[in-house]
């Protein structure tokens, strides 16, 4: 385990029912399959040893014997074996039989888990067969090892004690009061299942939705295997169905009527996170038995995949509606806005993507009001930097959105008011600045004459990084883009281009327009400042905030993550040189923050210091850029 990632699979093997020692041969052959692929968790399903449908052979005194011997050559095989190992068995205790997981590693078994909830309906009988142990809290004889049997038990990493991990066996996950809730607020992180969960129409939608719910209700993992092949198929069957789930996501899923390994990583210090920050867990772990165990501080291959764009659904029918979804938040809240003031929208356009976005938000927020088109005031400022390809812009958005723009040129006016505070006429940051306080001062004074509202432009990833003028577009009376990342503004506009029609080739220049402030002159018309070139790509930006805002992530696993999101794209050092000027740069601009505008909250990170994000100016980031390069 590194940076916090457990590998873990949910096994099915394929069974023989009512023959123990065939079965711990299949076992074994997974668990050594799963320990060269250096899994460190690994559930098998109930009566894995047995097999679940066995009926009245379950009270047999040859089953129950072989069932012993099996578990022992199970034992055996996981000597020299790191995995962390749970399988499935009845047990016959104090003249009662249990349906139990039973838990172990490197030889030795560490607890033994009763199932509570015995299924007596339809198709089931298992109270004919089976005590539950719900009450039960003892010590048992298991291969020569005296181990707690009891449902209140927690195995807890002995080199990390914010993992902890506690198990439910199938029917327990159906029931209105499942013993995960419980064993969540003990402190468990992760859950595991071992199940034997016949497979019906529409059943694996439903089983899916329950163990997404889960693990998303309790902040932790839901792993979860089910009985497969080799099950009686009398009046059932089995489809052996595994998911690992984390915090209401899918990490992976079997496809039905499948054996062997599903595999991912657990997150596990993403979850304490989640946790620490939900605050609602009042850990009461009064009556719980702490069973150590040893997880290995090693950087394994992944299985799970990390999106290069964690703000964008990676399926395109899953960013349409997501799209449409956060410009009708965007426009039904500047709407609203604009209806309880009475103003009319003030916005300056550009003809970069930023301002073209407020645009539409504010199209559709004029539609929203029954408001005609022709009350909104668009300016657009070209300035010392304004490139010919911009121009086009404005002009072709004026044409394809039907309304008026107007020119307002503001470099004689700048260049006046350089002279007046005595600038010595370099191409300064004081020479930049003074053109986008200009261009604020425009609009500021446009909305009070004319009964306006200025609406800012500023997205999310230049409120992170400090990307803005302070008191120039820094400022505005509503910033509709203030929580939507760089990397989504691309596809917000996308998405409209493709909506409608009339803004298809306005909106597709502007998606092709490089990315600038336009502050320093332009070459021959062209833009010269790239943005990209002098803060870095904006892919990777969105991506350290995301983990940084998101998880509270160390700058050092972000940088792990990052390799494995962009492979072959960027080099470590690549990476680690532009998280650097993230990091340099979130925590030095935490002051202008401060004072940012008020907008609308469309996704899970918002840097609002009136929501979200509360963070002093003066904060220091050594500890963040120290650990950039730390090899702990």
């Amino acid at each position: 385990m590194k940076y916090g990632f457990i590998k873990t699979a949910a096994a099915t093997p394929k069974i023989s029912v009512a023959n123990p020692a065939d079965n711990a041969k299949e076992i074994i052959k997974l668990i050594n399959k799963a320990s060269s692929q250096s899994v460190e968790l690994l559930v098998f399903p109930e009566m894995s040893i047995t097999g679940y449908t066995c009926g009245e052979l379950f009270l047999s005194a040859p089953l129950i014997k072989e069932t012993l011997a099996a578990i022992e050559n199970i034992r055996k095989a996981s000597i020299n074996k790191k995995t962390l190992i749970f399988i499935g068995a009845p047990l016959l205790f104090k003249s009662k039989l249990y349906s139990c997981a039973i838990a172990l590693q490197k030889g030795k078994i560490l607890g033994v888990i009763p199932k509570t909830a015995l299924p007596g309906y339809n198709e089931f009988y298992e109270p004919r067969h089976f005590k539950s142990g719900a009450k039960l809290d003892d010590i048992i004889d298991l291969s020569g090892q005296k181990v707690i049997i009891s449902t209140n038990i927690l195995f807890q990493a002995s080199n990390d004690e914010s993992v902890k991990i506690a198990a439910e066996i199938c029917e327990d996950m159906f029931i209105a009061n499942p013993p995960s809730i419980r064993h969540a607020q003990a402190g468990a992180l992760i859950i595991v299942n071992l199940s034997a969960s016949n497979e019906l129409i529409g059943k694996s939608d439903y089983r899916r939705t329950l163990i997404n719910a889960q693990s998303g209700r309790l902040s932790c993992a839901y792993v979860y295997a089910s009985a497969g092949e080799g099950e009686s198929v009398s009046d059932i069957v089995f489809s052996g169905h595994r998911i690992i789930a984390e915090n209401g996501s899918i990490l992976n899923e079997s496809s039905l009527f499948d054996t062997g390994l599903t595999i991912s990583e657990i997150d596990i210090s993403r979850l304490a996170y989640e946790r620490r920050k939900l605050n609602v867990y009042k850990i009461n772990d009064k009556g719980y038995h702490k069973v150590d165990f040893d997880f290995y501080d090693s950087d394994l291959p992944f299985e799970r995949k990390f999106s290069p764009a964690p703000f964008v659904p990676s399926d395109k029918d899953d960013i349409s509606k997501r799209a449409e979804l956060i410009l009708q938040m965007q426009s039904y809240a500047l709407a609203a806005r604009l209806q309880k003031t009475g103003l009319e929208a003030v916005i300056g356009i550009s003809g970069g993507l930023d301002s073209c976005l407020a645009l539409l938000v504010i199209l559709r927020s004029y539609e929203i009001l029954k408001r005609k088109k022709g009350g909104i005031i668009a300016i657009t400022m070209p300035g010392l930097g304004t490139s010919v390809q911009t121009l086009k812009n404005v002009a072709k958005l004026q044409k394809a959105c039907h309304i008026k723009i107007k020119e307002i040129p503001i470099s004689k006016t700048v260049i006046s008011h350089l002279k007046d505070i005595g600038h010595k006429g370099g191409k300064d940051i004081v020479y930049e600045n003074a053109q986008a306080r200009e261009r604020t001062q425009i609009l500021m004074d446009i909305a009070n004459a004319q009964k306006g509202l200025v609406i800012g432009t500023g997205d999310l990833s230049e409120n992170a990084l400090g990307w803005c003028t302070y008191s120039g577009d820094h400022i505005s009376m509503y910033g509709v883009n203030s929580s939507v990342p760089k990397t989504l503004v691309k596809y917000l506009v996308s998405y409209e281009a493709d909506r409608v029609i009339e803004y298809k080739d306005a909106l597709t220049d502007i998606l092709n327009t490089e990315i600038s402030p336009e502050l320093l002159p332009s070459k021959k018309g062209k833009i010269s400042q790239k943005t990209e070139d002098i803060i870095g790509p904006y892919e990777l930006h969105d991506f350290f905030l995301y983990y940084t805002v998101r998880f509270g992530q160390r700058p050092q696993k972000t940088v792990r993550l990052a390799l494995e999101a962009f492979k072959g794209k960027y080099k470590k050092l690549e990476i680690e040189k532009w998280v650097t000027v993230f990091v340099k740069r979130f925590f030095r601009n935490q002051f202008k923050r401060n004072c940012w505008t008020d907008g609308v909250k469309i996704g899970t990170i918002s840097l609002s210091p009136r929501g979200d994000w509360r963070m002093p100016s003066e904060a220091d980031e050594d500890l963040w850029l120290k650990d950039i390069k730390s090899k702990k």
